[in-house]
C-alpha cells in the first residue's frame, strides 16, 4: 500500500484512548457522513415513489385508453375492418378494436351530467384495454346489441345516483330536424355495469355502450370513429404510430398515448426533475460539510504535514492524503445512504402504516389517491446516477482543503514545535 493511502486512512479514524481503547470517528466527520447518507437515502426514496406514481398513472390511463388510435380526419372512419387488419399485420401490434366516440348528456332522477359516450365491441375492447380489471359491478359482456345497455364510470354513476338496473336517459347532440325545431335524439339505456379506473377524467366522464347501439344513436350506419390498437411494448408507441401512418392514406390520423396524455406525464417528469435537483442540493450541502472537516484536519495535522514534507513527500502526495480522507468519509455516508434508501423504498408498504399507527396521523389517504398503498419502484439507473453524482460532489468538496494542505510551509509549521 502506498504511504499516501496508509496515512489518509489513518487520519480518517480519529483515535482517542478511552475505557477499553475504543476507536471512534470525530463528531464533524460523523455529521458529514450522516448528512450525505440521509441525502442519498431521501433521493432514492423520493425518486422511487415518483417512479411508482408514474407507472401507476400510466397503468391507470392505459387501462382505459389505447396505445395507438387511428381515426378519420372528419371524425368518421369507413372500412374500419380493413384498417384494423392492416394495422394488426404490424409485428408490434397485438390487437385492434373499433370504437365510436361522441359527446352526450345523461339524465336520471333530475340529475344531469355531460359525458363522453364510447361505443365498443366488448370482446375486441377487452383485448386493447383492461376494463375487466376495473369493473366494480357487471361486465362489458353485458353490453348486447339492441339491448341498449350502458356501463358508467363510478363517479358518473354516483353523480347521477344511478345503480345497476336503473334506466338513464341519453341525449345525443345530433338532433332531428322538424318544421318546428331541431329536436335532440333521446334514448333510454339500462345501467348494466360500473367501472372504476382510478382516474377522475374517466370515472366521472366516460360511459360505454355497444358499438351497434352507438352507430344507431349517432346515425353512423357502418362507420366508426376509429380503431384502437394495443402493442406488445407500450414504449414503442411513437415509433409504431409513425410506421403505421406511412402505410395509411392521408384521410386518417394516427396518434399514440404519449401525445394524447402528454400533459400528465410531462407534469410528473417535471416534478421528478425538480425534486431531484432539490434533493441533490441537500446532498451537496452534506458533501461540503466535508470541507470544514478537512480544514480542521489540516490545521491539526500541520506538524505531521511538515514532517512528511521534510522526509521528501511531494505536495501532490500531501494532497492525495487529504483527498483520500474526504473520499472515505463521503463513501461511508454514501454506502449507508444507499443501503438505507433501498431498504426504505422496498418496504414503504410496511413503514407508512407503522408511522400512521405511531403518530395517529393519516399519511396516505386511500380515498383521495384511489391507491391502496404508496407506490414505489426502484430503478437501478437512478441509483447509479445518485451514487455517481454524490461521489463527484464529495471529491469536489475535498479539493480546496487538500490543496491548502499541499501549500503548507514546513518551516512555518515547525517554528513553534
Amino acid at each position: 500500500m502506498r504511504y499516501e493511502f496508509l496515512v489518509g486512512l489513518r487520519y480518517t479514524r480519529s483515535r482517542r484512548r478511552a475505557q477499553g481503547g475504543n476507536r471512534f470517528i470525530s463528531f464533524i466527520s460523523l455529521v458529514s457522513m450522516l448528512g450525505t447518507g440521509l441525502g442519498v437515502a431521501a433521493l432514492i426514496v423520493v425518486l422511487s415513489v415518483m417512479n411508482g406514481f408514474q407507472e401507476e398513472l400510466r397503468t391507470r390511463i392505459l387501462g382505459v385508453a389505447a396505445h395507438i388510435q387511428i381515426s378519420g380526419n372528419d371524425g368518421e372512419l369507413e372500412s374500419w375492418q380493413q384498417v384494423a387488419d392492416q394495422a394488426v399485420h404490424h409485428p408490434d401490434v397485438r390487437a385492434a378494436a373499433p370504437y365510436v366516440q361522441e359527446q352526450g348528456m345523461l339524465s336520471f332522477d333530475q340529475n344531469v351530467r355531460g359525458t363522453i359516450v364510447r361505443g365498443v365491441l366488448p370482446g375486441a375492447e377487452e383485448q386493447v384495454a383492461d376494463f375487466a380489471r376495473h369493473m366494480r359491478t357487471g361486465s362489458l359482456e353485458d353490453l348486447k346489441p339492441g339491448r341498449f345497455g350502458i356501463v358508467l364510470g363510478r363517479d358518473l354513476a354516483y353523480a347521477l345516483r344511478a345503480r345497476v338496473g336503473d334506466k338513464v336517459t341519453l341525449i345525443a347532440p345530433q338532433g332531428l330536424v322538424t318544421p318546428a325545431a331541431v329536436l335532440p335524439r333521446v334514448k333510454q339505456f339500462e345501467v348494466v355495469g360500473v367501472f372504476e379506473a382510478g382516474m377522475y377524467e374517466y370515472d366521472s366522464g366516460l360511459a360505454l355502450i355497444h358499438l351497434q347501439d352507438a352507430q344507431v344513436l349517432y346515425r353512423m350506419d357502418d362507420r366508426v370513429s376509429g380503431v384502437r390498437l394495443k402493442l406488445d411494448d407500450l414504449f414503442a408507441a411513437p415509433r409504431v404510430a409513425s410506421e403505421i401512418a406511412l402505410t395509411l392514406d392521408g384521410n386518417m390520423m394516427v396518434s399514440d398515448w404519449t401525445r394524447t396524455h402528454a400533459n400528465f406525464f410531462r407534469a410528473v417528469a417535471i416534478e421528478k426533475t425538480m425534486m431531484t435537483v432539490i434533493l441533490f442540493l441537500i446532498v451537496a450541502v452534506a458533501a461540503f460539510n466535508i470541507v470544514s472537516t478537512l480544514v480542521m484536519a489540516v490545521q491539526e495535522k500541520q506538524a505531521d504535514i511538515a514532517i512528511l514534507r521534510t522526509l521528501g513527500a511531494s505536495p501532490r502526495s500531501i494532497m492525495t492524503v487529504f483527498v483520500l480522507q474526504g473520499a472515505v468519509i463521503g463513501m461511508v455516508g454514501l454506502l449507508g445512504g444507499v443501503a438505507g434508501g433501498l431498504l426504505l423504498a422496498h418496504n414503504l408498504d410496511v413503514v407508512i402504516p407503522a408511522l400512521e399507527k405511531i403518530t395517529g396521523a393519516t399519511l396516505w389517504n386511500r380515498e383521495v389517491y384511489f391507491i391502496s398503498e404508496l407506490p414505489s419502484k426502484v430503478l437501478w439507473s437512478d441509483v447509479v446516477t445518485i451514487v455517481s453524482v454524490s461521489f463527484v460532489l464529495t471529491l469536489v468538496a475535498t479539493l480546496y482543503p487538500s490543496w491548502r494542505a499541499s501549500r503548507v510551509n514546513p518551516a512555518e509549521a515547525l517554528r513553534y514545535e
